[in-house]
């Protein structure tokens, strides 16, 4: 008997579709699952899966509604969500599952000779957790629609010198229009996104009220603070703002080393260990990269 405490590693898109009770994939590396297609599998229910792919997933038809922060969702019809490779999943319970949806998965070996291997990790939304997902609207869902059946036909068609590179283009388009998509999102859902805004501030404001930190503020802690994802955080900050979390984390520390220059006598060292820097070497490179000045020039000028 499977431990279903223990996760299920998915390793190739044939082993998938026999776990799924799927009838043999098309193509070795890349496969569109209908949901509605797949077997009553109860033996999976609650089951933890590491699948060895890019995961793309549309679920339709949402009953009731669901919240963005203190907001409802705008669109509930498709939602978009995205899983990197070697992420955990757990599998619903059969009378839970959503099965009005589709996955588009592909194996990273697809890829792998081709310039999306190395950009395809500025893509954020694959890091996204499940409760930022994106939400289509109409026009945007039959964009993304026309874009997968175009890839579903390419690998489904006989195999020549081109097809490879035909579904990559495809693919990055795809990603792209989603990047896009998110964009429009952090900007129609601006009130929620201003909330987590404000909030962001307010946490990062109160690591510096004390007047020892041991350490500097990170981007996975202060994430973890508000419930979000890192890369999440970052391109909703990216969006409103036009700086990532470290950039903001930056102007604060800055900030806060400009007071602290100017306000007190302490020595630079001093400054730094207060602000959290485990070496005043790092501190006065970062002071220097971002104002073109020391702290002893910066103090100095002030005299």
């Amino acid at each position: 008997m499977q431990n279903k405490n223990k996760p299920k590693i998915i390793n190739s898109v044939t082993e998938l579709h026999r776990l799924l009770g799927l009838p043999k994939p098309t193509h070795p590396l890349i496969t569109l699952i209908d949901h509605s297609e797949e077997k009553q599998q109860t033996e999976l229910e609650n089951q933890q899966l590491v699948l060895n792919f890019y995961n793309i997933t549309i679920k339709k038809s949402f009953q009731g509604q669901l919240k963005y922060g203190k907001s409802y969702y705008d669109f509930d019809e498709g939602t978009m969500s995205f899983l990197s490779p070697n992420q955990v999943l757990t599998v619903d319970k059969e009378s839970e599952r959503n099965k009005n949806g589709w996955s588009l998965l592909f194996h990273p070996d697809l890829i792998a000779n081709y310039n999306l291997a190395t950009t395809i990790k500025r893509y954020g939304f694959f890091s996204y957790g499940v409760n930022e997902a994106l939400h289509l609207s109409d026009s945007e869902e039959a964009t993304i629609e026309n874009l997968v059946q175009n890839i579903k036909q390419e690998y489904s068609s006989t195999i020549d010198l081109y097809s490879q590179d035909v579904i990559v283009s495809n693919l990055e388009l795809l990603l792209n229009y989603c990047n896009r998509f998110y964009n429009r999102q952090f900007i129609t859902r601006k009130m929620a996104s201003n909330d987590l805004l404000v909030d962001f501030e307010n946490k990062l404001s109160a690591y510096f009220k004390d007047n020892l930190n041991s350490s500097l503020p990170t981007v996975k802690n202060l994430a973890g603070q508000l419930n979000v994802s890192p890369s999440y955080l970052s391109d909703m900050l990216r969006a409103i703002t036009g700086q990532n979390t470290q950039q903001h984390i930056h102007s604060k520390l800055i900030e806060k080393a400009k007071e602290y220059l100017t306000t007190t006598s302490k020595s630079i060292s001093e400054i730094a260990y207060q602000l959290g820097f485990e070496h005043p070497q790092s501190f006065n490179r970062l002071f220097k990269n971002k104002t073109d000045l020391s702290p002893l020039e910066y103090r100095n000028s002030f005299n």
